[in-house]
Formats: structure tokens, sequence, C-alpha cells
């Protein structure tokens, strides 16, 4: 029977049944393999019970093993001292970094969707290994949205393209290549008053947070409208 976990927004995981009930260990252990895939014990129990001696979490994982088998059976699999999700476990998140990277090479308007609805991994877990995780999807789906804007700005799809540019501004305000995709497309449209208000806002915005100047390459986009 199918399970699905879902480890972006929140962490969430449901059978056929309904959801599962799972103890805030046993979530730790569930995210951890799902996002690094088949995790030998010891390493499992070094990244979650890294304070104590190395019996005693060892002792923790077998419990929490023993606990998450009596929840559903069909959740964590062993072989030869390597744990893993079993195949009937389905994660959001794997998925959603499938067609992150997808995109980078063909952008379509479901990578689009996909990328403007997806959310935060895990909100408010501060453990190492999520953190890590958290930033390299956020930087993978702010890559795929400069591929995404890219690509439908080549298309002539200015409004779709505007829409993943923006998007990426929201989730990362300094970002100057999402910046530089929504000028060109005010000046692909021949809306040069739009272009020049965005470089003067982000120029503005650089030089507070950052005492920098946008880039050369930039800075060229508008440079002959200013001279106008």
């Amino acid at each position: 029977m199918p399970v699905y976990l879902q480890l972006l927004d929140r962490f969430h995981i449901r059978g056929g049944d309904g959801p599962i009930a799972v103890s805030a260990t046993g979530q730790r252990l569930i995210a951890l393999l799902a996002l690094r895939g088949s995790v030998s014990r010891s390493v499992v129990a070094g990244t979650l019970w890294p304070d104590v001696t190395e019996n005693r979490a060892h002792g923790s994982l077998r419990t929490t093993l023993w606990r998450l088998h009596q929840a559903d059976e069909g959740i964590v699999g062993s072989n030869m001292g390597v744990l893993t999700l079993t195949s009937a476990v389905h994660v959001d998140v794997r998925s959603y970094a499938e067609r992150a990277l997808r995109s980078l090479d063909s952008p379509d308007d479901h990578c689009l969707a996909t990328m403007l609805e997806g959310g935060e991994l895990l909100p408010g877990w501060g453990e190492e290994w999520v953190v890590f995780e958290r930033e390299r999807l956020r930087q993978l789906r702010l890559h795929a949205l400069d591929a995404m804007a890219a690509h439908l700005l080549e298309r002539r799809q200015f409004a779709l393209a505007l829409e993943a540019a923006l998007h990426c501004t929201r989730l990362e305000p300094l970002r100057e290549s999402a910046h530089r995709a929504i000028v060109a497309v005010h000046l692909a449209e021949h809306n040069v008053h739009e272009a020049l208000r965005h470089y003067g806002t982000f120029q503005a915005l650089v030089r507070d947070e950052l005492a920098i100047e946008p880039s050369d390459a930039f800075t060229a986009m508008v440079r002959p409208l200013m001279r106008r």
C-alpha cells in the first residue's frame, strides 16, 4: 500500500487509512532517509543523536525503528546495516527536485507551476543536515526559475517569463540574475520606463543592503536608455 510523505511546508505522512502517527525522532529518521537515500545505521545514529555515546545512539535508533514498524511496517527497510525508505513511500521533495533539475535543461509550463507552488523544506527544523538540504533545494529552485525565465523570454512568453523572474526575487530579493531577467522582459516589450524604474529600484536596494553597485553587465542593459 502506498505511503505519501510531505516534507515541503511541514512534515506529514499518510497511508491508505489516513495519517500515520510518528514520534518526533521517528519523523527525523524518516526525513533523513528521504533526503539522503540509503544511509548506514552508524551514520543515522551519529546524525540523529550526536551528543550521546555510540552505544546509546544505536539503542535509541533501535527503539525508534521498532516504534516505526509498529506504526507501519512499509516505511523503513533495512538490509546489511543500511536503512532506506521502502519503494512504497512517495516523497514530495524528491519529485520536486527532479522536476527542478529537468527544468534546467528543458523547461516547460508544468515545471513553472511546480516551482511557483513549492514550499520551504521542513520549516522550523534547525538540525544542520536539514539546513544544508533546505539551502540546496532553495538554490536549485532559484536556478530553475532563472532558467525558465530565460527560456520563456526566448519564446516571447513575456507574462510567464516575468512571473518566473518576479517569483525568484521574492525568494531572494538581492538576486541580480532575476532582476536582469525582469528588465530584459520590459525591454523586449518596449516598456522603457518600466525597465529603468526596475533597474533604479534594484540599484537602490544593493546600495543600501550591500554598499555595492549593479554589475557592469546589468548597467549596460539600460545605459543607452539613460542617455536619451
